[in-house]
């Protein structure tokens, strides 16, 4: 591999491989009303809102950290304008104190919020307008979690940037991603390109994983893995999984790394390959080359699909997580192309009904895919072209999931809104 296509893979994993405190989309539109305070320059007297159908599915039912157990969008909104560091982007309420979050609630009752469903062409789409007096600013996020577009104040664009449906301003190229490399890349590369992130995501996703085991939170999945079913390296790699999304997706205030913008999916494409390595007694190094393998391979995987869909993200994440065990065994590309096309070829078809506490079950089941997938080849048996979605190769197979989740699913995706919204 050329020093410009590691120089390209490094860049990626460094800009997926960022922390965030609580579920992606609720802390965008925090960030958002952060940057509309300081823009303001005083909190607003009133916020409206409008956003698209994904971000209304993914902040509806989750618990937003550091404010005492408040759910939804205008929660969000109202930690943002109320107590939020527009610094600190993805961590933007990670240092909420105690009297801060008194202030959130009585803002959230004395401030009108307007929520409405945008009709923007973008899946990931937030406008967010905030009121003071007769001075009004406006801060847009398309595309993903940090991509300020607009920032505008009384009608004067402060920041604004052309963005396209089918582009992320200001990130690598994707498109540069293949099996193949990625895997010459997590051989190869020096461990000092990647030591920092990598490092940081074992820290804090292993950190909020066994405060899952050891709290309250949620449905409790990681604690009913292995409470049901026993301890041993399948079962933890399932468990650690869930219990960090057991904790996020519930209120904890603890951070983590993230991947193709989901806390989830970086839990799910780290904690089983962290598990499987204490097991086998691997070295460090060997270790952090298949955290790089399994973190590149769901942002390939995820990168046919788009940021938000009606396909569950974890899903990438566990064919990644089961690709990185392969790699630990001493895999190389056969075992990691078949592991990925026989995971692919059990669980795409999970939809996404937006975060909250079931998505520690669904990672669970997603690992578990990833497990088996590697499994079967070891035992000389695999899904062929022809079954249902499989190719024959791994990169059709993976360009036949992309076609699946973003351009099948989209009704799909709009049944799953009109439920929760008008039937849950």
């Amino acid at each position: 591999m050329d020093e410009k296509m590691i120089r390209n893979y490094s860049r990626i994993l460094k800009e997926e491989l960022v922390p965030a405190m609580g579920c992606t989309e609720p802390i965008s539109i925090a960030y958002a009303a952060a940057v509309a305070r300081e823009t303001l320059g005083c909190p607003a007297e009133r916020i409206a809102l409008e956003v698209s159908g994904n971000i209304i599915k993914n902040v509806k039912s989750v618990t937003v950290p550091n404010t005492g157990g408040l759910r939804g969008i205008p929660a969000a909104a109202a930690a943002g304008m109320a107590a939020g560091d527009a610094q600190k982007q993805l961590e933007v309420i990670s240092s909420v104190t105690p009297e801060q979050q008194e202030r959130i609630r009585d803002y959230l009752l004395h401030t009108p919020i307007e929520v409405k469903l945008s009709r923007s062409p973008f899946l990931f789409d937030i406008l967010l307008t905030a009121f003071s007096g007769t001075d009004r600013a406006t801060v847009r996020i398309v595309n993903y979690h940090t991509n300020i577009v607009l920032i505008e104040k009384n009608g004067t664009a402060l920041r604004q940037v052309d963005a396209r449906v089918s582009r992320e301003e200001g990130l690598t190229d994707k498109s540069v991603l293949s099996v193949e490399g990625i895997l010459e890349f997590s051989d190869t590369v020096p461990l000092g390109e990647i030591e920092e992130p990598i490092s940081r995501q074992i820290s804090y996703n292993t950190r909020i994983a066994e405060e899952g085991l050891r709290g309250n939170w949620g449905a409790n999945i990681g604690q009913v893995l292995l409470a049901a079913y026993g301890d041993d390296v399948k079962i933890r790699a399932k468990a650690m999984a869930a219990a960090g999304s057991d904790a996020r997706m519930n209120g904890c205030s603890l951070p983590v790394v993230i991947v193709s913008g989901s806390g989830n999916q970086g839990m799910t494409a780290s904690l089983p390959v962290i598990e499987y390595a204490k097991e086998l007694g691997v070295s460090r190094e060997k270790l952090y080359r298949a955290l790089a393998l399994s973190n590149l391979l769901t942002i390939h995987l995820k990168s046919e699909i788009g940021r938000l869909s009606a396909y569950c993200g974890a899903v990438s994440a566990g064919c990644g997580s089961g690709a990185a065990i392969a790699y630990l065994y001493g895999g190389g590309y056969r075992e990691i192309s078949h592991t990925l096309v026989n995971a692919l070829a059990i669980v795409s078809g999970i939809v996404c009904d937006g975060a909250k506490a079931s998505c520690a079950a669904k990672i669970a089941s997603a690992v578990d895919a990833g497990i088996l997938g590697y499994h079967m080849y070891r035992e000389g048996q695999q899904f062929r072209a022809g079954d249902g979605i499989v190719s024959k190769g791994v990169e059709r197979t993976i360009q036949n999931v992309g076609l699946l989740a973003k351009e099948g699913m989209r009704e799909t995706d709009r049944e799953i809104l009109d439920i929760m919204l008008t039937r849950c």
